[in-house]
């Protein structure tokens, strides 16, 4: 029971994921249209070239697959995006989530991780959220994610279908061997855009907003090292392929670090000044966002290895100077 199929394990987050299921004795196969991962991120991974919008190609890759598990992270991820083409998203995130859903339960799997994300949660009403948090999504992204975990919640109910839904607050850092980085087009998260401007081979360091209500005026989130995040994959299969229940779980450190925070540290890691210009809030952006992980240590007994900034931008760092 160890070969389990990974939709999007090509890209960022779930290239690293394949090289820790490598690590713990799973056999993990890909199945990724390339249209933002690349294939040699999959490393020695069994690699199919498949979209999930086409049923024919997902219903080969099930048949004779032997998968005891799906693992899916295959979506459009730009919240600003959603903004200006909710269309695009609805689409894709929803009608690719049930084409992958229905080849698993055809072929008898019934063990799924799902990677969702705190855009779930929309303005946090208290910090650090916890996952009984309420739901009020502010962008069409972050309701395709709710879309999904409830679909799972009714495939459970009706169909013996176990999950768990890993909420990700903000995903940062490198392979600490170096073998796998993040390389988004366009790139739109802070820490990869801060060592590009560090580097030189990136836009200047756009800072949106630092009128806020916090301690520099800038907003904080909650930064976990994408191995870390990796991990907790492993561990939610493992939770699943264990007989435990379906569960929904936040992702994060449960420590904050501001815009400005972030660009003095790496500043101080890369030995560069940083260029940059201030601009005004972005809609939406809420001042704070941390999370709760009480429940990802009690259930999947997960631990933080590498989520000290230090590690983060040390290994991002290593990755953005030989990026290709």
């Amino acid at each position: 029971m160890r070969r389990v199929l990974v939709a999007g394990g090509a890209g960022y987050i779930g290239s690293h994921t394949v090289k820790e299921l490598l690590r713990s004795g799973f056999e993990p196969v890909v199945f990724d249209n390339l249209s933002s991962g690349h294939r040699e991120a999959a490393g020695r991974a069994e690699f199919i070239l498949g979209d999930l919008n086409n049923e024919d190609e997902i219903a080969a890759a099930f048949k004779g697959g032997g998968f005891s598990a799906v693992l899916h992270f295959a979506s459009l991820i730009q919240v600003g995006e959603s903004y200006l083409n909710p269309r695009k998203y609805y689409r894709h995130n929803l009608v690719t989530s049930l084409n992958l859903l229905a080849g698993a339960i055809e072929s008898g799997v019934r063990d799924f991780i799902f990677s969702s994300s705190a855009a779930v949660y929309g303005m946090p009403r208290e910090t650090p959220i916890r996952e009984d948090h309420p739901l009020e999504p502010i962008n069409p992204y972050g309701w395709t994610k709710l879309m999904v975990e409830q679909i799972l919640q009714d495939y459970d109910r009706a169909y013996g279908l176990k999950f768990v839904s890993l909420r990700y607050f903000n995903a940062a850092g490198a392979d600490p061997e170096g073998a796998l980085g993040e390389r988004h087009d366009p790139e739109t998260h802070l820490i990869p855009n801060v060592l590009r401007a560090a580097a030189g081979n990136g836009p200047i360091l756009r800072v949106f907003g630092t009128d806020f209500p916090t301690s520099d005026g800038t907003a904080v989130r909650d930064y976990i090292h994408v191995t870390d995040l990796a991990s907790a994959h492993v561990l939610a299969l493992q939770h699943l392929q264990g007989g435990g229940t379906s569960e929904i779980i936040n992702l994060g450190s449960n420590r904050g670090y501001s815009v400005r925070e972030i660009i003095a540290a790496a500043e101080a890691a890369t030995g560069r000044s940083i260029p940059r210009e201030e601009k005004p809030r972005r809609e939406g952006d809420p001042p704070v966002l941390l999370a709760s992980k009480e429940r990802a240590e009690r259930v999947l007994g997960w631990t933080l290895r590498y989520s000290e900034l230090e590690t983060i931008l040390k290994t991002a760092w290593a990755w953005h100077l030989r990026e290709p």
